[in-house]
């Protein structure tokens, strides 16, 4: 939903001229209704158009005649999700704020990346706005059937998740280890480096980590520019993708070292997002890891101990055991973590390797 001044009155000005033609382009339709407008002809109560307008993360827009048939449409289909019971009203305001931020993340993405980098060289004679409309038109019809190949994908997998968990209560509060790994120094480097520089780090150690987690079947959850969130229901699939990216991290040479923290039990999941105490913990373990290295909470380490994939704990260090133990585990000195009280860490060490960053 684009906001505009006027009455719908085209703008004279060229620029904005292109941009209405893009609109229109995307949205496959022109400007028609109002919000009043659109709302009654979906057969809609205004109040209840104008939450799912802010949910999906378009600004109010006063009686600005910029809504189209899409809308309406889009509008009377999620309304009749209430009307049938299929979803409740809450539920359905949570469908459209999700899925506007989604998409909302993925379009910027999207429009950074490809107009950016294809109308970099403009032709004379021609304005950026110009050259992206035909590139919007080659590229739109390809980025739609992929969008939805891959969110199929992605809802199969999730319901593949759901459809195996033992009881309901496992889908929204859940025993997941976290994990959270975090580049070191990188506010005292983002003084030092221009903004593209700054940029190509940050990307660059977003795909390696995002592709290395996902590779090795763990679940990213979000990424906070130096900092990446990671879950996994294996708690020692979770141990191999910390090691994995601090090794992966060790070879870049332009990117930071790398700290994780890890921790294993409830997790509540909402919207994509997770929260509780053991991310808090997670978070916690990162802040006071040392660099290049993993360190887990007490739940974790005991996990892997009880799944084979550690050796036990009492084992001298660099004893060499015959077995499935991949990975040692070192007590660390207790400490407070703030709001979490005393918290014995644990560092996670591959079997053979130096136990001490």
């Amino acid at each position: 939903m684009v906001h505009e001044d006027g009455g719908g009155e085209e703008p004279d000005h060229d620029g904005r001229t292109v941009a209405l033609d893009l609109e229109r382009l995307i949205l496959d339709a022109p400007r028609r209704y109002t919000p009043y407008q659109a709302a009654r002809a979906a057969d809609v109560p205004m109040e209840l158009a104008t939450r799912f307008w802010r949910a999906m993360g378009f600004p109010d827009i006063g009686q600005s005649r910029a809504l189209t048939d899409g809308d309406v449409i889009a509008l009377r289909r999620l309304a009749g999700l209430v009307e049938s019971g299929l979803l409740s009203e809450s539920m359905a305001i949570q469908v459209a704020r999700s899925t506007g931020q989604t998409t909302a993340r993925l379009a910027g993405w999207q429009m950074d990346t490809f107009l950016d980098n294809l109308t970099q060289a403009v032709e004379p004679g021609l304005t950026r706005a110009e050259v992206a409309y035909p590139l919007v038109e080659l590229l739109l019809p390809e980025l739609e059937q992929f969008l939805v190949y891959v969110w199929r994908r992605q809802l199969a997998a999730v319901t593949g998740r759901v459809v195996q968990a033992a009881e309901d209560t496992e889908i929204t509060s859940g025993r997941l280890a976290v994990g959270f790994a975090d580049l070191v120094g990188f506010t005292r480097l983002s003084r030092r480096l221009e903004e593209e520089e700054l940029g190509e780090l940050v990307e660059s150690f977003e795909n390696t980590c995002s592709d290395l987690i996902a590779g090795h079947g763990g679940r990213v959850v979000k990424t906070l520019g130096d900092e990446i969130l990671y879950v996994s229901e294996d708690p020692a699939t979770a141990a191999e993708i910390a090691l994995s990216l601090v090794e992966a991290l060790a070879d870049e040479e332009n990117i930071p070292a790398l700290r994780v923290g890890m921790a294993f039990g409830t997790v509540t999941s909402r919207m994509g997002d997770v929260f509780g105490t053991t991310v808090n913990l997670a978070s916690r373990l990162t802040s006071i890891a040392p660099k290049d290295a993993v360190l887990l909470d007490g739940e974790l380490a005991a996990a892997l101990e009880g799944s084979g994939a550690a050796e036990p704990s009492g084992e001298p260090d660099g004893t060499e055991l015959a077995g499935p133990h991949r990975f040692h585990l070192q007590p660390m000195w207790r400490r407070p973590v703030r709001g979490l009280g005393l918290v014995e860490p644990w560092l996670l060490t591959r079997i053979g390797r130096t136990h001490l960053p």
